[in-house]
């Protein structure tokens, strides 16, 4: 599966699909009302199919419901059993039930099979009426659901998603295979010695951020101002948001174009999070993960996660003695054994790759293991 992104061209017909965008917010809202109100008669979850049969009846009597298609219906019913059941799973690690939103940043709706047609060139008919989107590349393989999305700022995108086939085997090019360590200081360390740094793009924007956010404050609820207060802190907060992640894809691709496999930790981001807070979002590893994880399958390459519980920064990367105990504030230490002195990351790094190595030759590669621990 490959995702594909667009912008819409702004124009007064757009107007119907925010309607329909807010008015899937609505359905939204009754179905999460009806599931409480279920629990509370009936002390038992309600069931998707029940939920989806007594929704299309509600929807014949409300004009305002009918705006939204039959399968959009039906995908919010799906995605609100999908919280669900994440909830049922992982509510001792947290997870909460879906809740209310608000109507006006409720942001998307789904169309599968129906409800949509790609006409020629950058136009795609939603419902009986066509609209344009900037046609940045060809939209190759099977289409298979189309979303409207609405941003902060008011504007629509159009995210595709397409089934290309099979993905190709795995095929090696440089032969090269890389560890690399995350930290709070050095972004990754890989195990060549190579540093990478992260620009904090968040700690380099925070004044105008805490400006733009004490003028958005300052204004009179409900006034134009506040309005255009809250779109320029948004503004901001997009411009950050798009640079780090324009610096992801460059990092991702830059690794993927040296190394043929690229071994990591499991790291449990959450636990870092409460620990670290807004660093480790501005370090946004997860999210790197995920871009890296993506062009690696591209290119077909290889991307290996290791154990979470293994001590890649305890253990010698010379003889593999193992330390009892080591503080995060020591940067470097003197191995018993052998006497060599191990800068913490970069020897955790080696350590990585070896590991990483071993995993490989074993034909156990975790492809698929997402490389943050909930």
């Amino acid at each position: 599966m490959k995702t594909l992104k667009f912008k819409l061209y702004q124009h007064k017909r757009n107007r119907l699909l925010l309607r329909i965008i807010n008015a899937s917010g609505v359905i939204y809202n009754r179905c999460i009302a009806i599931h409480k109100r279920y629990y509370r008669m009936w002390g038992k979850h309600l069931g998707c199919a029940k939920l989806q049969s007594h929704i299309a009846k509600l929807r014949k009597k409300n004009p305002f419901w009918q705006y939204v298609g039959s399968q959009a219906v039906q995908d919010i019913c799906q995605r609100i059993e999908k919280a669900y059941q994440l909830f049922f799973k992982h509510n001792k690690k947290g997870v909460r039930p879906p809740g209310f939103k608000k109507v006006r940043k409720y942001k998307s709706f789904t169309l599968k099979q129906a409800g949509y047609k790609f006409l020629g060139g950058n136009q795609v008919k939603i419902g009986l009426r066509v609209y344009q989107f900037w046609k940045s590349r060809e939209i190759e393989g099977t289409v298979k659901t189309l979303t409207i999305k609405r941003t902060p700022l008011g504007e629509l995108f159009m995210v595709v998603v397409v089934d290309e086939g099979s993905n190709p085997e795995a095929k090696f090019t440089t032969s090269k295979i890389a560890g690399f360590d995350f930290g709070l200081r050095t972004f990754l360390t890989c195990s060549d010695g190579t540093e990478i740094e992260s620009p904090q793009f968040l700690k380099q924007s925070l004044k105008i951020v805490k400006s733009a956010s004490r003028r958005h404050s300052k204004k009179l609820k409900g006034s134009s101002n506040r309005e255009r207060a809250r779109k320029n802190l948004v503004r901001k907060y997009e411009d950050i948001s798009n640079r780090r992640r324009d610096g992801a894809w460059k990092l991702a691709h830059e690794l993927t174009d040296k190394f043929d496999i690229l071994c990591f930790e499991t790291l449990n981001l959450k636990g870092m999070q409460r620990l670290w807070g807004r660093k480790i979002s501005d370090l946004a590893f997860g999210e790197f993960l995920q871009i890296l994880e993506w062009v690696a399958k591209k290119k077909n390459k290889l991307v290996v996660f290791i154990d979470q519980w293994y001590p890649s920064s305890k253990t010698c990367s010379h003889c593999g003695h193992v330390l009892e105990k080591l503080d995060l504030s020591v940067r470097e230490w003197r191995c018993q054994e052998c006497q060599s002195v191990n800068g913490r990351d970069k020897n955790a790094a080696k350590n990585i790759q070896a590991v990483g190595a071993s995993t490989v030759s074993l034909g156990n590669v975790r492809q698929a293991t997402p490389a943050i621990a909930v």
